[in-house]
């Protein structure tokens, strides 16, 4: 028996896999959505605030490989390679991306402000759009689900690199400390 090719919005609460890959509905937005998708990420991550932080890394590395096996059930069932519909790739990308900025690998936990949210996604979208090489060499050389995602791991590293280097050069420039982000803060709350 051949495959049934479905449309988005009749397979989205049809399975658990085609739920999760659309981003819980998010994902069949007319307009623009990879970028309400990269949104989804927000409550995920205020949630995983509650969390230790070996269980941030182990959760995202477990949403990842969840959504390589989710997005190409889906991408399966709805006859296209990397539909748009499907933005679990953004919510991980995203996701990944606001966990480095919190808890990076090397160093301390900082305080992620507004501003800090913004450009993240800002960058983000950017680089996920553009997809300068190598991440589009990632979205051409690998199919299936693997290939959906990974690209956007590729974003989101490319806008950590970036995000990094633009804090660093406004905190150059007003000669702050790393500490004193923190500094400030702990002063508007007391005050």
């Amino acid at each position: 028996m051949g495959l049934i090719i479905l449309k988005p919005n009749k397979l989205l609460f049809e399975n658990l896999s085609a739920f999760l890959a659309l981003g819980f509905g998010a994902g069949l937005s007319k307009k623009a959505p990879g970028t309400i998708g990269t949104l989804v990420a927000l409550p995920f991550f205020f949630f995983l605030q509650l969390l230790p932080e070996y269980l941030i890394y182990l959760f995202i590395v477990t949403l990842f490989f969840v959504g390589v096996y989710v997005s190409d059930k889906t991408s399966q069932a709805l006859g296209i390679s990397d539909p748009s519909s499907i933005v679990i790739d953004e919510i991980v990308g995203f996701l990944l991306l606001l966990i480095l900025i919190t808890y990076p690998l090397i160093g301390t936990k900082i305080l992620v402000t507004t501003l800090d949210f913004i450009l993240a996604f800002i960058l983000f979208r950017i680089f996920d759009i553009w997809k300068p090489f190598p991440i589009n060499l990632l979205e051409q050389n690998y199919r299936g689900g693997f290939g959906i995602m990974i690209d956007d791991v590729g974003a989101s590293i490319y806008a950590y690199i970036i995000f990094i280097i633009i804090n660093y050069a406004i905190w150059r420039y007003y000669k702050f400390n790393p500490g004193t982000r923190r500094q400030i803060f702990e002063k508007k709350i007391s005050s």
